[in-house]
């Protein structure tokens, strides 16, 4: 049986940033993947772009992260996404910040994001497997000692001084991710925090179709759990055929997804015009009617949003697209629906649209400080597989490159410590 420093479960972001950072310390290293390419689902980020990550400062990017960033801090600090930037343009892909902080390829392409990483890995002289999916741990006291996985319908074995699992979550599962982590994880002793879809779509009760296909920029929302205004923001929001998406929708998408599970009501709330008050669309209106450029409602929308939001806003809101406007109290009425356009939300887009995966091993179970098992005294985990995930905008990429580095890191420290009392 063929025997490797460390072996590495998966080679998403996470595990081939694992892979890289103990590169650095010329030990044997072995990714086994089970798809056959590495970082599928980095070509799927952000709409084929790869938002590689967000430069907000710690203060703000800790805001961004589920449900506490106590357990990412130290690996952050480790690798910031400054470091991030800059280990990319080492590799010489060149990046960009675009809508702030929002750190893009120039190219616009994350094939060029994988690329730049697998050779970077074989650079180096990691060893990638791929169509190989891992069928067997094994144990001996509180160590890793092995691993088998089936290529083709063969079975292999490799014995390891250090296993880092990065298998990711349940999200997307058409590129390989299945849950095969959680199992191992719990076959290991672990706790699995309980798991659901988030960054998902929110599917409306009686949801208009002939909304989808809108995008709707520079709006605020509201998410209500059983009456209550949990979440406030503003972005844009996309109506598509899974129901409401876009930056806005996902980002209250883990606390409905959360809400709906445990069976409470759920309502997101649009403000069509956060810049206005009631006051100033009703003086708007006036002023309009006055100039005789609406005779009625349709015509009044017409000047206050895209023409085709004008007729399912309308029959939405009950408002008669042919009513009249000659009077104040139809106007409010009006004013009112475009500053609390609501929509009780009944269901949820599950994993094959989700883009994170929320839950997982429990952080308790996990040192901040090296990502290591604390049942295991060579078991490391990275990435989506813990019960750590962000907000959309980069924050999740982020999470998986830190939370990689540092324990790729401290797997080769443990190894190369071992060594060295040995050779003592």
């Amino acid at each position: 049986m063929e025997n490797w420093d460390i072996i590495i479960i998966g080679a998403g972001a996470a595990g081939m940033l694992s892979a890289i950072s103990a590169s650095r310390e010329k030990l044997d290293i072995l990714v086994l993947e089970r798809n056959e390419k590495a970082g599928k689902k980095i070509l799927i980020t952000g709409k084929g772009r790869c938002n590689i990550t967000n430069m907000k400062s710690w203060n703000e990017f800790s805001l961004h992260i589920h449900p506490s960033p106590r357990l990412l801090k130290p690996a952050f600090f480790t690798f910031t996404n400054q470091d991030t930037r800059d280990f990319f343009e080492s590799l010489g892909l060149n990046t960009v910040v675009e809508r702030g902080t929002r750190l893009f390829p120039v190219s616009g392409k994350s094939s060029d994001v994988v690329e730049s990483l697998t050779k970077c890995l074989t650079q180096n002289g990691t060893t990638i497997k791929f169509n190989s999916r891992v069928t067997e741990i094994k144990t001996q006291g509180q160590n890793i000692t092995s691993i088998s996985w089936n290529k083709k319908g063969i079975k292999k074995s490799a014995g390891c001084k250090a296993l880092i699992i990065a298998t990711g979550g349940l999200s997307y599962p058409s590129t390989g991710s299945d849950g095969d982590g959680y199992n191992f994880a719990k076959a290991l002793g672990h706790t699995i925090s309980p798991l659901f879809p988030s960054l998902t779509a929110l599917m409306p009760r009686n949801y208009d179709i002939r909304l989808k296909g809108l995008l709707l920029k520079n709006i605020g929302i509201s998410l209500l759990l059983s009456g209550v205004d949990v979440q406030n923001d503003t972005g844009e929001v996309e109506f598509t055929d899974a129901g409401i998406e876009g930056s806005l929708g996902y980002r209250v998408s883990r606390k409905a997804v959360r809400a709906i599970i445990n069976g409470e009501k759920v309502s997101v709330v649009f403000d069509l015009k956060p810049a206005l008050t009631v006051d100033q669309i009703l003086n708007r209106a006036e002023r309009e009617q006055k100039a005789g450029n609406c005779r009625n409602i349709a015509q009044l929308l017409g000047l206050l949003l895209p023409s085709r939001l004008v007729i399912p806003f309308a029959e939405h809101s009950k408002l008669k697209p042919d009513g009249r406007i000659d009077n104040r109290e139809s106007l409010a009425l009006l004013a009112s629906a475009l500053k609390k356009w609501t929509f009780e939300i009944k269901d949820f887009r599950s994993y094959d649209r989700a883009v994170i995966t929320a839950g997982g091993i429990n952080t308790g179970e996990v040192s901040a400080k090296n990502m290591k098992s604390r049942l295991f005294d060579n078991l490391f985990f990275a990435g989506e597989i813990l019960d750590l995930d962000g907000d959309t905008g980069g924050y999740n990429l982020q999470i998986a490159f830190s939370t990689g580095y540092l324990a790729g890191r401290e797997a080769a420290h443990l190894i190369n410590t071992s060594n060295s009392a040995e050779v003592k």
